[in-house]
């Protein structure tokens, strides 16, 4: 199961990219584990400087744009054991 971190303060796009990734999931038939991370210090951790930042089983995959269901299905198709 992947494990899809969203990045952000809770704003409207990071609640869309949350909606956009759960839409790429069903999309995938994929079981996947969302979850929200809040706290600016593991923004950095991961090497997020703009939110909304979206992870993937650990890695940084984009940051600072909202992605459609279609490009998030691509990212997580090409994350690794995929």
């Amino acid at each position: 199961m992947k494990k899809i971190q969203i990045l952000g303060t809770g704003c409207a796009k990071c609640n869309a990219l949350a909606a956009n990734v759960r839409a790429a999931a069903a999309a995938l038939g994929e079981e996947i584990e969302i979850e929200k991370v809040t706290e600016l210090s593991e923004f950095v951790s991961f090497g997020c400087m703009t939110t909304p930042g979206l992870v993937i089983d650990g890695t940084l995959v984009a940051q600072g744009k909202l992605l459609k269901p279609e490009q998030i299905s691509a990212l997580i198709r090409s994350a690794p054991g995929a």
